[in-house]
């Protein structure tokens, strides 16, 4: 089904040709039906686009999340859900996107489907950031500061996102950015701590291309969510306080910095959770540089 893995380069994996069909046929739904139709078709439309972006990935390195680990590509989906649902936890008190049409469910349907739903985020979000990380031009400026992950820079960062996260709590018309940051500064020193996979094990080489192909990915799936989004129904619209201008589709223009920050939390997220669960060799499942081992 995945087709052989061989060289460099792999070939069209028939899995491909299911993630082109679900987007074409539930792209075409999503936008030409009238009334409720996005909440059955969320699912199979990013789930097309994350089996067409890890076909890609498979054609140009000749391995992908999905060929070098089956087991382990269904758990992003069982990780991706939990993650996503903290983040709305957090807008429960920002209030910074509210869903259209939530009102048309029991509280019971609208948590099945959106959990449904949130499970494609970390397919999503890793899928493209392998892509984008075999991207020549990303690889040639990997380059950059070596940051060590020192007692001191983790207790640092860990008593900043303690502040961040009691900030926009506080006072979340002011601070609700912070969001897209803290997580990760709470996270990621834990990480260390537990010794799973963190992104300091790569900056501490002065190597930022996980960090640059995480960002990359997530702005592009940010892209087509906003996109997708647009004109659907159930949707989501935003509500944030003085930057509610130049709008994107239904995000305003500076929201889209968000992504970039969001996908070192999804990273942390996710090896949190497995870092535990995952035997040694499976502990670099993601590879976000085309050389990784």
């Amino acid at each position: 089904m995945t087709g052989k893995t061989e060289g460099r380069n792999g070939r069209w994996p028939l899995y491909g040709w299911l993630g082109l069909t679900l987007v074409a046929v539930f792209w075409v739904l999503n936008w030409s039906l009238l009334g409720l139709r996005t909440h059955w078709g969320f699912f199979p439309l990013w789930l097309g686009y994350a089996l067409t972006v890890d076909a890609l990935v498979f054609l140009r390195k000749g391995n992908s999340l999905l060929t070098r680990n089956p087991a382990a590509y269904a758990g992003l989906f069982l990780v991706s859900a939990p993650a996503w649902w903290l983040f709305e936890l957090i807008n429960l008190r920002t209030q910074n996107w509210i869903y259209l049409g939530e009102e048309a469910f029991t509280t019971l349907e609208y948590a099945v489907l959106s959990t449904v739903s949130f499970s494609t985020v970390m397919p999503a979000v890793f899928g493209t950031a392998e892509l984008a990380g075999t991207c020549g031009r990303l690889r040639r400026i990997h380059s950059g500061p070596a940051i060590a992950p020192t007692p001191a820079l983790l207790r640092g960062m860990f008593a900043a996102g303690c502040v961040m996260l009691l900030l926009l709590l506080l006072w979340p018309d002011l601070f609700f950015p912070l969001v897209w940051i803290a997580v990760y500064c709470l996270i990621e020193p834990l990480n260390v701590k537990m010794e799973n996979r963190s992104l300091f094990g790569d900056l501490a080489r002065g190597d930022w291309t996980p960090v640059i192909s995480l960002g990359a990915g997530c702005l592009i799936c940010g892209f087509f969510w906003e996109m997708w989004n647009f004109l659907s129904y159930p949707k989501w619209v935003y509500r944030i306080p003085y930057a509610a201008w130049f709008h994107v589709f239904e995000m305003p223009l500076p929201g889209y910095l968000g992504y970039l920050p969001f996908s070192l939390e999804l990273f942390a997220l996710y090896h949190l959770v497995t870092g535990p669960l995952l035997p040694e060799r499976n502990r670099r499942y993601l590879r976000l540089t085309e050389n990784e081992p």
